[in-house]
This record gives C-alpha cells, sequence and structure tokens, in this order.
C-alpha cells in the first residue's frame, strides 16, 4: 500500500442522515469504515433543515395560537421576539453549528472520519485531497443536494438567503419575498409573518404545494392570505436587483420590493463534483440510479437525495437499513416507495401518502375519491379558531384499497399515520370501515371521508 493510499473494507462518501447512519451501523457490526464529509456530520436536516426549522415554525405556531385566544378563552396580547427563537437553534439544534458531538459519535463505534470533499476514482476508490480510500467491500455514496438557484438575470449578483441563511439568522428583516411556493418556501413564509415581517411569497405554478392535491395549496394560500400574506401564484421571477433593498420584477410585469430575499426553489444533485462518471453515470443526471436493493453498479450502493427519491430524512434512514444488510450479506426487503409519507409543517398541516387523485388516475386506475371537511368534523368543529383542512381519500375501485391521502389541518402528519399503515398494508377499505375510531378525535375524520368513497 502506498503512503498516499488508505484500503478499508467501506468507504461512505457524504456523512448526512443515511451516510452517518449507515457508515455507523457498519462500523458497530465491525467492518472497518472510513465516512467522509466536507461540512458537517449529520447533513442539511439537524443543522439548516428539519430540526431547526421546526423550532422556528413551533414558535410560530405558538404565536398563532396565542392570538387565536380572542372569542374563545378571554383575550391575549401577544409581543414576538426572535431573540430566543434563534437561540434555541443556536444552543440546541446545532452547537453552533458544531459537529463534535456527531464525528465522536461514528468514531466511538469504531469508524474512521475524513474532513474533506471526496471524489470518486472509480467503482472501488474515493479520493480526498490528494489521498486515496481503498474500499474492499462497498463504496457508498451519500451526497445529498444542494439548494437550487435558478437561472434569473440579477439574482447571482444580490446576497440573497438560501435555507442556511434563514435558519442561521439572528435578526429578522423587516420585509422579505419567497421564491418558491413548495414545503420549505410555505413553511418559512408563514413563520416570518407570524413574527411580523411583511412577507411576500412567489410561486411560478398555478398555486402554492404544487406536489400536493391542487385543493391543499388553494386552502392554503387562502389561510396565508389572511394572516397577511401577500401570495402571489401562475407568475415568476424574471429580474433581481440590489441596491438597498431587493428588487424582484415578475413575468407579468409586477414588481417587488423588500429588504431581504429567500430563493427556497427546490433542490439539486450535484454529481460532477463527485465524479459520477468515474463509474459510468451522466455527472449532468438529475439523481443516481439505483435498483431496488439501492445499488448503483457492483460494489457502489447511493442512499438519501441523491438516489431522487424524495428530499427527506426518513427517506434516507430507510435507505440506510437497506443497504447495510446489502453489505452485511443479510437479508432484506427491497425499497418500495408505494406508501412513501411527507408532511408540509404549515398550519394546518399537510400530510400525504402515496398517489394523488389525478395521478392515480393518470396510472390507469379506477379512482374513487372520499373527502371530509375539517370543521364538519366533531372534533374540528370543537378545535374551532384554526381548524381549516380536509382528509381526502384516493382509493383503487377494483382492487378495493387506498393508493393515497392527503390528511391537512391541526396535526395533519400525525392523523397521517394511520392511512400510512393503511397504504402501506393494502387494508381493504372494508376492513377500514369496520374499525372504532376514538370520538371526539381529529383521525375519526377518516370515517366521514370513507363514508364519502364513491
Amino acid at each position: 500500500m502506498s503512503d498516499n493510499q488508505t484500503t478499508t473494507d467501506v468507504v461512505v462518501l457524504g456523512m448526512g442522515p443515511g451516510g452517518e447512519d449507515v457508515a455507523g451501523n457498519l462500523a458497530a457490526a465491525g467492518v472497518s469504515v472510513v465516512g467522509i464529509e466536507a461540512e458537517l456530520v449529520g447533513g442539511e436536516c439537524p443543522y439548516w433543515g428539519c430540526i431547526p426549522s421546526k423550532m422556528m415554525i413551533r414558535a410560530a405556531h405558538l404565536l398563532a395560537e396565542a392570538r387565536r385566544i380572542p372569542g374563545v378563552a378571554g383575550s391575549s396580547t401577544v409581543t414576538p421576539d426572535w431573540a430566543p427563537v434563534a437561540e434555541r437553534i443556536r444552543a440546541e439544534a446545532t452547537d453552533n453549528w458544531d459537529d463534535t458531538v456527531a464525528v465522536d459519535r461514528f468514531t466511538g463505534k469504531g469508524g474512521t472520519f475524513v474532513r474533506g470533499r471526496g471524489r470518486l476514482v472509480s467503482a472501488n476508490i474515493v479520493e480526498v485531497d490528494g489521498h486515496q480510500y481503498s474500499a474492499s467491500r462497498a463504496v457508498v455514496i451519500a451526497t445529498g443536494t444542494t439548494a437550487s438557484i435558478p437561472p434569473i438575470p440579477g439574482l447571482a449578483d444580490t446576497p440573497y438567503w438560501t435555507n442556511r441563511e434563514a435558519i442561521q439568522t439572528a435578526e429578522l428583516p423587516r420585509s422579505i419575498i419567497v421564491l418558491g411556493g413548495g414545503a420549505i418556501g410555505a413553511e418559512l413564509t408563514q413563520v416570518y409573518a407570524r413574527f411580523g415581517v411583511d412577507t411576500t411569497i412567489v410561486e411560478a405554478l398555478d398555486r402554492l404545494l404544487p406536489l400536493e392535491e391542487p385543493e391543499a395549496g388553494d386552502l392554503l394560500a387562502e389561510v396565508l392570505r389572511s394572516e397577511g400574506v401577500n401570495v402571489v401564484t401562475g407568475t415568476g421571477a424574471t429580474q433581481v436587483s440590489y441596491d438597498d433593498a431587493f428588487h424582484v420584477t415578475l413575468a407579468d410585469g409586477r414588481e417587488l420590493v423588500a429588504e431581504q430575499l429567500l430563493v427556497a426553489t427546490g433542490r439539486r444533485v450535484d454529481l460532477d463534483r463527485i465524479g459520477a462518471d468515474a463509474i459510468g453515470v451522466d455527472p449532468k443526471a438529475r439523481a443516481l440510479p439505483v435498483d431496488e436493493h439501492l445499488q448503483v453498479t457492483d460494489g457502489v450502493w447511493a442512499v438519501g437525495d441523491v438516489t431522487g427519491r424524495g428530499a427527506f430524512t426518513h427517506v434516507a434512514m430507510y435507505q440506510s437499513k437497506i443497504v447495510t444488510a446489502a453489505i452485511l450479506g443479510e437479508p432484506h426487503t427491497p425499497a418500495d416507495y408505494a406508501a412513501l409519507p411527507r408532511v408540509t409543517f404549515t398550519d394546518p398541516e399537510v400530510g400525504s401518502i402515496g398517489l394523488g387523485a389525478a395521478a392515480a388516475r393518470e396510472a390507469g386506475i379506477d379512482v374513487l375519491v372520499g373527502r371530509a371537511e375539517v370543521p364538519s368534523t366533531a372534533r374540528g368543529w370543537l378545535h374551532k379558531t384554526g381548524n381549516e383542512g380536509f382528509i381526502q381519500l384516493v382509493a383503487d375501485r377494483r382492487r378495493g384499497v387506498l393508493v393515497g391521502a392527503t390528511s391537512m389541518g391541526p396535526n395533519g402528519g400525525e392523523v397521517l399515520g394511520m392511512l400510512t399503515l393503511a397504504v402501506h398494508a393494502r387494508t381493504p377499505i372494508e376492513e377500514l370501515r369496520s374499525m372504532i375510531s376514538a370520538y371526539p378525535t381529529f383521525h375519526r375524520g377518516i370515517e366521514d371521508a370513507l363514508g364519502q368513497l364513491a
């Protein structure tokens, strides 16, 4: 072995949630593992994504609940303060963006950690800063995604925010424009508005949350407008400039002005940066092509966002179990995404599973749709203020099972749990109808939606 090469059993390139889990589990099983990460071990989720953003959302929800007291439980005066939110993110979620605890967790299991940006040399060699790490058993690619910045003229020359700056800021701007009406854009838009920021959200497509049922995006737009947000859909930005403020020109000729601009227009992989061509993959591809065992080619596996199966921590962790078992030669169930859940943590919360009605029809399914309005359910009526939402079920008439569902409302993501099980287990609709649901609960609304399947 040369001085510039180290041999190990497994090399894990990228130590986000999935990569860290694979590397840690293999190391704990006695496998020799080198984990490589250029930034922070744990990835986007604990430092700039899921965890700190939900702290922001929790704080914003508390403000909204306090404002709902009049007419229900007395009177209230609410004074937003961003300082404790920023401090909690710094101290409790991110350790001031220090991953020492995560690195120690991995090395404590017997793994070897390398800080640096790795690049594939071949199917079994990864190079970092001129040193090569040769894997005798497997290479696992878990390099995630980065913020996708649209090529809007002028944008690149401005001090815009991505999700990272939005999470790390110690102070909120007086006004902000959010480009992108997907989950990240919608969630942060509501946070800003509830903390008193003059907020505009811009989505080029015809509705917010374009990946969800149309009714979900439409209802969320209504709620945001009621909270003072300027919601712009059906037109995109064509020009951005910055002096003491951001100036955003829209395709319909309107100009928006704000102190800050957040770009939340999606995520992208960078396969060129990791040398994907070394394993026969087009570096311009949208994701690494993987089979049902998450294998890219002989000796190479992938987990997480880079596989193109959804930028969710729960997908990366699910895939990690499959890859770990495959490398260890243990039995495992191939990947199946038919019951992949997702939640947008707005208020109302939007949980969804499987296929929407339109997608199911496009797949050739004879579709039945059942719908219940949350305010019309017993619990929704009792909840009163802040009870916006619906439960929509998408069924396959021929097979008599659910193929998708949306649960929008208070605790919508939690109500989704039962629906996820139903889609995953292919539970017959008649079996679901025979269940006894506790009264009065939000999930009892599923009974009402089942009754509407026709």
